[in-house]
């Protein structure tokens, strides 16, 4: 393929894709903001017109920030790829360096030196995000030194793991010659693997506390439908959320013997015994399903592609100056490779986004459904309200929106499928 050939399908995909995300966000804003004034029918006498109003607030105040997000994106692709950003680092940095590093180290520098300029110029919205929208909302409980603190850790923990498999991939890349991709593939499934089974034990607790839960009822309640469902866990515990938000949420994390149930402490102030137990039957569904495995293959066979394209994009030097970077000669292009793979790749598959959100908005009707043979649908019912309300997510999306992005079906549909399911509305006091 000639170099502008590629620069003209990349571009097309690109403005492609930035038209279609502007127009599904101004379709969300313009749909919550025309519902706005009105509880809908599905909601009335359980939602408050001030809570749904509340909602609407909150979903279009994201909205006009997801438009920034956008923009300052796209405008960072361009500076990287076509406008010389990444040209310039790598140049820089062979000028500086030259042969004073091995060909490895090297290009670990140029990947840590770009990680940490790009987390530099991402780390301003991102406090935007924590410290304007969400705290205006209600919802921020963060300080300025816990989120400064949260930076470098991150920083500090993706240069350990991060470190340490994109070293490992590059040294493959050099040295195991034309199939050295499925080599690299076999040890980033090793590496996913190996994370799932660290981070409930090792990372998780760098960021947050986690306690044993400590309410006998509500762990009699849990260690009883676990039993029932034939789940084990390594342990039950309560994560410190509150620290840094008012959301509430519960999960299952870790791998094999090491799974791990988690409430955050927001939670277990807001739900009643049974409605937490439904819950948690829901996330149980998941595991029922093996979605987990079955998400996690689908990953594995993906990255098994993008390591095959790689492998082949690698070789061409359309690649590289087609996105405005001139490969070395004297020195090893993978870790450019890499890079501009990691750039770009999203751009083209971001029109798959539909499949994998309806994919995963089936899972989500098949744990609600599982649960719903385990406890009370109207347990669960009564539960998915309270965090309704509690994260004020919004009654009235988009229907084009919601499935393109959703992941979980819209809060109307899956109200409606849980009472075919033989859940009665429970009517709550209108807040």
């Amino acid at each position: 393929m000639h170099p502008l050939a590629f620069t003209a399908l990349f571009a097309t995909f690109l403005l492609a894709s930035l038209a279609l995300k502007l127009w599904l966000a101004t379709r969300q804003m313009r749909h919550v903001a025309r519902h706005r004034g009105q509880v809908p029918a599905a909601f009335q006498g359980v939602i408050s017109l001030a809570t749904h109003q509340r909602a609407a607030d909150y979903t279009l105040a994201k909205g006009r920030f997801g438009l920034v997000q956008i923009a300052w994106s796209t405008l960072l692709l361009l500076g990287w790829t076509l406008l010389g950003g990444l040209e310039v680092l790598n140049q820089f940095l062979a000028i500086q360096v030259g042969d004073a590093l091995g060909p490895v180290a090297h290009q670990l520098l140029l990947l840590a030196a770009f990680a940490l300029l790009s987390a530099l110029l991402e780390a301003p919205l991102d406090a935007w995000h924590t410290f304007r929208l969400e705290q205006a909302h209600g919802f921020n409980r963060m300080s300025l030194g816990l989120w400064l603190g949260d930076q470098l850790k991150g920083l500090a923990v993706g240069a350990v793991f991060g470190g340490a498999i994109a070293a490992l991939i590059l040294w493959l890349m050099g040295a195991a010659g034309p199939a050295w991709w499925l080599w690299a593939w076999g040890a980033w499934m090793g590496f996913n693997l190996l994370i799932l089974v660290l981070y409930p034990g090792v990372i998780a607790p760098l960021f947050n506390r986690f306690e044993p839960l400590q309410d006998e009822a509500v762990k009699r309640r849990v260690q009883a439908l676990m039993a029932r469902c034939g789940f084990s866990a390594q342990g039950l515990y309560v994560m410190d959320g509150s620290r840094r938000s008012a959301h509430a949420n519960a999960y299952f994390t870790g791998f094999g013997a090491a799974k791990r149930v988690v409430f955050f402490d927001t939670l277990l102030g807001k739900l009643s015994g049974p409605e937490l137990e439904a819950v948690l039957a829901h996330e149980l569904g998941h595991f029922k399903h093996r979605h987990v495995p079955k998400r996690i293959l689908g990953m594995f066979a993906l990255s098994g592609l993008g390591f095959a394209l790689l492998g082949w994009l690698g070789q061409q030097a359309w690649f590289y100056t087609g996105l405005g970077v001139t490969p070395q000669l004297a020195l090893p292009n993978d870790a450019l490779a890499l890079l501009l793979f990691l750039l770009v790749g999203p751009v083209f598959s971001f029109f798959l986004g539909p499949v994998f959100a309806a994919l995963s908005r089936r899972d989500e009707y098949q744990a609600d459904a599982y649960a719903v043979a385990q406890t009370d649908a109207a347990d669960l019912r009564a539960a998915l309200l309270k965090l309704i309300e509690d994260n004020a997510a919004t009654l009235t999306p988009d229907r084009l929106y919601a499935a393109f992005y959703y992941s979980h079906p819209p809060a109307a549909e899956r109200l409606a499928a849980l009472q075919a399911l033989g859940a009665t509305p429970q009517p709550a006091p209108a807040a």
